[in-house]
């Protein structure tokens, strides 16, 4: 980063440039690692899709830059200035914090995550902003971060203002961002890479898995959650799992499923709309 003798706004502009390149690295190593396995144990599943990964990818750069600007201010006012809750020696605080504040800060992501994107399912909104990321039909491996930028302000900010409250020791704060990565990609690939075991278990029935995720972008009016399903089961929003991805053998090849042209871009009007 550039010497405490760089003019601040040049600094700032610095750290953003610096994250947001970082970020969108991160997005084409896991998506593209991904589309790669997906390509060895679902052949042709996204042979139809080229446009849409296109289009995906044009939207995830912008997302990317979204994402990384307040994570670059942050990690700034970290390094220079100690504002953060952020800290580095493990013995600051009891080891056991260590596991509790990582799932702190899942399930304040979840929870954001949820009413912020069960909010962006009301059909003005939905238009406005939501409507790009559910034009990926099916979603792929490219499609967890292709966001409108209005969307991409919602889920760019909570992380970096969260650091400033809830202290996390370094390694774990990047634990909850290795998640976040390897979850929103996994959960739109189209098939399933956990264990059927896994995800029919007790522990399933709270965790999201591609399963679960598949069915959201099939029916818009369930399914709104992140890591977990904790909302969707108290707001009676979840409604189990796509038959789509269960159906399938795990591993067996399957064409590639595109939806129809007339598939509607806004959620179905009525109660259950939200």
């Amino acid at each position: 980063m550039p010497g405490s003798d760089t003019p601040l706004l040049v600094a700032l502009l610095f750290a953003s440039f610096a994250t947001s390149v970082m970020v969108a690295l991160r997005y084409f190593l896991a998506s593209g690692l991904f589309s790669w396995l997906t390509e060895r144990v679902r052949p042709g599943l996204y042979a139809q899709q080229r446009s849409q990964i296109r289009r995906e990818i044009a939207w995830s750069l912008t997302a990317a830059a979204i994402y990384g600007t307040p994570a670059g201010l942050m990690l700034w006012s970290w390094r220079n200035l100690g504002w953060t809750q952020v800290y580095t020696d493990f013995t600051a605080l009891p080891l056991w914090y260590l596991p509790l504040s990582a799932f702190v800060y899942l399930f304040v992501q979840d929870t954001w995550f949820y009413w912020t994107h069960r909010a962006m399912h009301e059909p003005r909104l939905f238009r406005i902003a939501h409507a790009v990321h559910h034009k990926s039909r099916p979603p792929t491996a490219w499609t967890a971060m292709s966001f409108h930028w209005v969307e991409s302000l919602t889920g760019a900010i909570l992380i970096p203002l969260l650091v400033f409250i809830v202290p996390i020791h370094i390694a774990m704060l990047g634990v909850v961002l290795g998640i976040a990565t390897i979850m929103g990609v996994t959960n739109h690939m189209g098939w399933e890479i956990f264990p059927r075991r896994l995800v029919h278990s007790a522990l399933g029935h709270w965790l999201i898995t591609a399963s679960h995720h598949e069915k959201h972008h099939e029916d818009y009016r369930c399914n709104f959650g992140l890591y977990f399903r904790f909302w969707d089961h108290l707001c009676g929003t979840d409604r189990g799992l796509s038959r789509r991805i269960t159906g399938a053998r795990r591993g067996a090849p399957a064409p590639a499923t595109v939806a129809p042209k007339t598939a509607p871009l806004a959620p179905p009007r009525g109660p259950e709309a939200s």
